[in-house]
């Protein structure tokens, strides 16, 4: 199987979308909060700080983007190749990440 540099790159976006879903979003918090404490300290100019502590193995993995983005590119992979109509999931995560992208680039001031 050969996969074209078009294909590649599309997968390349819907890995990074997936993995900063699971790293970073909101939306996927929910996800993270088992395996993850976060907690709040107060620095010495009086503001306060998060803190991510990650509890175990799980934790250290799902707060690393680079261990999730290993992840990301295989469902992606699996989800291209082997599910039926999966190139369509594939393709709405590559234009979700080009989208943020954009947006990042748009967004600095």
């Amino acid at each position: 199987m050969t996969i074209s540099l078009m294909e590649f790159f599309l997968l390349g976006l819907a890995a990074f979308r997936l993995t900063r879903l699971v790293v970073r979003d909101y939306i996927m918090e929910w996800f993270r909060r088992p395996f993850i404490d976060v907690k709040v300290v107060v620095n010495e100019q009086g503001v306060e700080e998060e803190w991510i502590e990650p509890k175990g193995f799980i934790g250290e993995g799902l707060s690393c983007q680079w261990c999730v983005g290993v992840w990301s590119a295989l469902f992606m992979l699996f989800f291209y190749i082997i599910v039926p109509y999966g190139e369509w999931i594939v393709f709405l995560l590559a234009l979700s990440g080009l989208q943020s992208i954009i947006y990042t680039l748009v967004d600095r001031q």
